[in-house]
């Protein structure tokens, strides 16, 4: 077993794994959100712009985490206040989301792309686990965001089904009338998972620019919104099982890295990862049941 493969997997699987969590918990209170892609894209570029401008990757992670939140506050109040589809409006967010980002990486950096000078977010090298034979070139030596991404899973665990926020979160994806009769905000709690998921998609945004690539380039996600979408169904809207489907996704990735150029069709090898999608999204990997309520607008006046 090649150490550098598996360690090419956790990195690849990272943001995948983060936009998929956020959708767990937007799909938790009964909100689809398959703004994920578009999301991503918007964190990828204000991360890299907030931290070339203030020469500071940490602040660049702050930037792109509140703007996350700020479209998040408005895919929620059209989906959860006015009741539109969520679907088409998370479809809209994701072509304004392309459109914009690639409008404004020409307006600002011009068409040679974002300046390479970009301060990046750094590596951690654990002391004591790098010396460890096969766990410490796979786990001593990741970016930071690797670590926040483990952390955030087991977090994100305990917050929905070891606390009450988060039997309030699956009560009202479940059965939002009877949340309401019983003194839930329904509307409170679905705009607090929307956001919760925006920020974590926005994080996965982050991490592929600033510490995979350092760079933003145009529709730089490439899909990675939708694979968490299949990774999130897969894992059967929990924080575990979306990490372990975000890691088969992410194996994918890395052996297509490593595949090429050896003797394999790249086309071939770079449709892997969309190939096991596809079977995800089809149910040939195993049916999995959505929260009641998910996708259901409520109105709390009927």
């Amino acid at each position: 077993m090649r150490p550098d493969l598996w360690a090419a997997t956790l990195a690849m699987a990272t943001p995948i794994a983060l936009p998929a969590l956020g959708g767990t918990f937007s799909e938790r209170s009964g909100v689809v959100n398959i703004a994920m892609e578009g999301i991503m894209l918007i964190g990828a570029f204000f991360g890299v712009l907030f931290s070339y401008y203030t020469n500071n990757a940490w602040l660049g992670l702050l930037g792109a985490l509140i703007m996350g939140a700020l479209i998040s506050v408005l895919f929620a109040y059209v989906t959860v206040n006015l009741g539109a589809d969520q679907v088409i409006v998370g479809m809209g967010v994701n072509i304004f989301a392309a459109g914009l980002t690639a409008f404004m990486l020409n307006t600002i950096f011009g068409y040679g792309g974002t300046p390479r000078e970009t301060p990046a977010l750094p590596n951690l090298t654990i002391p004591g686990v790098s010396d460890i034979p096969f766990v410490g070139p796979v786990l001593g030596s990741q970016n930071v965001v690797v670590y926040l991404m483990l952390i955030l899973v087991i977090a994100s665990h305990y917050c929905l089904f070891h606390t009450n926020l988060g039997l309030r979160l699956r009560a009202v994806g479940e059965n939002p009338q009877a949340a309401d009769t019983a003194g839930l905000n329904v509307r409170r709690l679905r705009y607090l998972g929307v956001i919760i998921g925006g920020m974590l998609s926005s994080l996965g945004g982050v991490y592929l620019a600033l510490g995979l690539l350092n760079s933003f380039e145009v529709n730089m996600s490439g899909g990675r919104g939708y694979i968490a979408l299949a990774a999130m169904i897969f894992g059967k809207w929990t924080p575990f099982g979306s990490l372990g489907a975000a890691l088969m996704f992410g194996f994918a990735m890395a052996l297509s890295m490593i595949l090429q150029g050896g003797g394999v069709s790249s086309n071939i090898i770079q449709m892997l990862p969309y190939a096991l999608t596809i079977l995800a999204l089809t149910g040939l990997v195993g049916r999995s049941t959505a929260p009641a309520a998910d996708g259901i607008p409520y109105n709390p006046n009927k």
